[in-house]
C-alpha cells in the first residue's frame, strides 16, 4: 500500500499530494462534489478539512470520508505517463 505524506488544497477542489517513495503531484477531485458522502464538499470549505489518516494513510476528511492512496497514486502514475 502507497502512503501519502503530505496533502495541500488547490483551487477547484484539487489536493497536491507526496507519497512516501517521492511521487507526488495534482489530483482533481471536483467530479466528486455533491454526490453521494461527497455531498459536504459542496461547501469550499469542507473539503479544505481534507488531512492524511495517521494510521490509514488515506486522505480523509471529518465524517468518515476517505479515499484510498492506491487509487490515487495510480492515477498521478497515469497522469505522468501520458
Amino acid at each position: 500500500m502507497h502512503k501519502i505524506i503530505e496533502v495541500r488544497v488547490s483551487e477547484g477542489y484539487r489536493v497536491w499530494i507526496r507519497f512516501e517513495d517521492g511521487t507526488q503531484g495534482t489530483v482533481d477531485l471536483s467530479d466528486l462534489v455533491g454526490k453521494g458522502v461527497f455531498a459536504s464538499w459542496k461547501e469550499p470549505q469542507e473539503f479544505a478539512k481534507v488531512f492524511i489518516d495517521p494510521e490509514t494513510h488515506t486522505l480523509a476528511w471529518p465524517g468518515g470520508i476517505d479515499l484510498a492512496p492506491d487509487a490515487l497514486y495510480d492515477d498521478l502514475k497515469a497522469e505522468k505517463a501520458a
